[in-house]
């Protein structure tokens, strides 16, 4: 009973504090949505343009936007130590990490979910298509955002150079930026193996990114 009201304590916290810092999920979104405006106008009214890369475009603004989250992982927690105490309260380092990757993924990307039709609608995209892009959005979103988190417990001492963070998620989510993209463009038949697919990576990272991430944890305590 004691830990689950440590783990509601750290959830209701979570919540107030993007509560508070709700400019930085906007500056996120608005990030997003200036990036598909330039590339509205730098592609011009080329239509086959479009068609072969509006996805693509999608995907890309939305890794990139993931990069900008990489501090709201545990660097704030890490620095005022904040993460040891939730350890003492008897939340364990891999406990820690499910909720933070939970929390984040609520609160930064489900809020991507009510500007992609405008995105959309921008890039003339076709609305049948819609529930695919959703249904890989979801699931391409959470492995992002295990992806994310180890990154941000690899970079707990790196407090110069964060590009090297961008980097470590933009290499570990090529195979599921290509599977999202490959669903909006292949035959009904094959949709379903490539979803099973993306489903089977995000297990995988479910499964590890505790793991990996709390052991980041602890290592970067030992060296602060």
């Amino acid at each position: 009973m004691h830990i689950f009201k440590s783990i509601t304590a750290l959830f209701i916290r979570e919540f107030q504090i993007t509560y508070r810092n709700f400019t930085d999920i906007l500056s996120i979104l608005l990030f997003f949505l200036l990036g598909v405006i330039i590339f509205v106008f730098a592609i011009g009214p080329n239509k086959e343009i479009f068609d072969e890369i509006n996805v693509s475009i999608i995907w890309t603004l939305i890794l990139l936007s993931n990069a900008l989250s990489i501090k709201k992982y545990f660097q704030d927690d890490f620095d005022d130590n904040s993460i040891v105490l939730f350890h003492i309260s008897g939340i364990s380092y891999e406990i820690i990490v499910i909720i933070k990757i939970i929390s984040i993924w609520i609160f930064i990307q489900i809020p991507f979910t009510l500007i992609i039709p405008l995105s959309y609608i921008l890039l003339n995209l076709d609305f049948n298509n819609i529930k695919i892009f959703y249904i890989s959005f979801l699931i391409g979103s959470s492995i992002i955002a295990c992806i994310t988190s180890i990154s941000s417990s690899m970079n707990l001492l790196n407090k110069k150079n964060f590009a090297i963070g961008s980097l470590i998620i933009m290499i570990f989510s090529i195979p599921v930026i290509i599977f999202s993209v490959n669903l909006n463009y292949i035959s009904e038949e094959i949709v379903t193996a490539q979803i099973k697919i993306l489903i089977g990576i995000m297990f995988l990272f479910f499964a590890i990114t505790p793991w990996v991430s709390a052991f980041c944890i602890k290592l970067g305590l030992q060296n602060k």
